[in-house]
């Protein structure tokens, strides 16, 4: 049994031909380029490409098995150098059901099920191409399609204001848009963390997932998990997700909630915090605010006992301490090796040799989760203060 870094919401900005999959995502980001700093840079031993319904990137994932002798693990997912591939994908629901859209990850194990998927999806949205598309048919339909396939369902960044399940999908219970027996896991998103989530009784049932949602390279393993599994592969994640035979998570890392783009409540204009129940921006008068993730769990709060769960661990990635440069940070993986090995293990006297005391003491802060931080709302991430 091993533990292993995984991080499972990776998207594709560019195809290997130049062609754009996630139009937000950043033209460095295709496949060859995550492969590569997922290894040696992040020091990530699971990915979830979560753009792998499009055609062109299963092309690449086929070629890269004929030309470069990558493999399907026996237990599904693409072996690559030391770093296992998951196929997925994100979709958006917007049936009936749903008060708003809703961004959902589903995963396959094999190539040929992402195939069959991406054959199925193509007659349900408008462009197979690229990322996040919305479908035109009912989560419950999707559901039963991807568990049909043998395929792990999560509902994405679950709080977030804009196109998720609890930010306007649905008005108090996920039950009135998905099969609750056929979801796996919850992904918290980058403004919540275990303790929030927990004040919905009805996520006590499930697992939650901490993950980077990276729309650039720098973004990857900004939040992940550590999960104990006998090998990196889609069967022993499936039994992790339901603690079977002593494979589960073992803890999550992510932000600081309060880092997250959508922590507090903000005007929709000037984006200065405001309180909920305040009819106008106190600061500029407007009349509509972005309701923060802190504040629309507040009232979804149902109490019950949450279950015992593996520890949330604050993370702050390398590019939000202050005065850490691009070449500060080629400066210490050059040192170190991957970001992983700064966070987590470089000593405190190893980080003075390399980068001075003063970004080594906030380093260790991070590490510590002793940084003072302003929160952040209505899109905008928070801020580390400087020591």
């Amino acid at each position: 049994m091993h533990n292993y870094y995984v991080d499972l919401h990776i998207h594709i900005g560019r195809t290997a031909s130049g062609r754009p999959v996630k139009i937000t995502g950043a033209k460095t980001l295709t496949l060859t380029n995550i492969l590569h700093d997922a290894v040696h840079v992040k020091g990530l031993n699971m990915v979830g490409i979560i753009d792998c319904h499009v055609p062109e990137v299963l092309d690449e994932l086929e070629r890269g098995m004929e030309e470069k002798g990558w493999k399907e693990h026996d237990g599904g997912g693409v072996a690559i150098d030391s770093v296992t591939l998951l196929l997925g994908s994100e979709i958006e629901i917007y049936d009936e059901h749903c008060q708003g859209p809703i961004h959902v990850l589903v995963f396959l194990p094999t190539i040929a099920a992402m195939r069959t998927f991406s054959a199925w999806l193509k007659k349900r949205v408008k462009n197979i191409s690229l990322s996040s598309q919305r479908m035109y048919g009912t989560g419950r339909e999707l559901q039963a399609f991807v568990k049909q396939l043998g395929g792990l369902f999560v509902p994405a960044h679950a709080f977030t204001p804009f196109k998720s399940l609890y930010g306007k999908g649905v008005k108090k219970s996920l039950t009135e848009v998905f099969d609750p027996d056929a979801i796996d896991a919850i992904e918290l998103g980058l403004s919540a963390d275990t303790e929030m989530a927990d004040q919905i009784a009805e996520l006590h049932r499930y697992p939650y997932l901490s993950n980077s949602d990276a729309h650039s390279l720098r973004k990857l393993a900004r939040e992940y998990q550590v999960i104990r599994m006998n090998a990196p592969t889609f069967a022993e994640l499936k039994k992790a997700l339901r603690n079977q035979e002593e494979r589960a998570i073992i803890a999550n890392y992510g932000l600081n909630p309060k880092l997250g783009k959508y922590h507090q409540t903000t005007c929709e204009r000037c984006f200065k915090p405001m309180s909920p129940r305040e009819k106008q921006c106190p600061s500029c008068g407007h009349h509509r605010q972005i309701k923060g993730v802190f504040d629309r769990l507040k009232e979804l709060k149902t109490g019950g006992t949450p279950p015992e769960r593996p520890p949330y661990i604050y993370q702050v990635p390398l590019e939000f301490i202050p005065g850490l440069g691009a070449k500060t940070y080629e400066k210490l993986l050059a040192r170190f090796g991957t970001e992983m090995y700064v966070l987590h293990q470089a000593t405190e006297e190893e980080l003075k040799q390399s980068v001075g005391e003063k970004l080594a003491k906030l380093i260790m802060l991070a590490r510590r989760g002793e940084l003072s931080i302003q929160a952040g709302g209505g899109g905008k991430y928070g801020k580390i203060a400087s020591e």
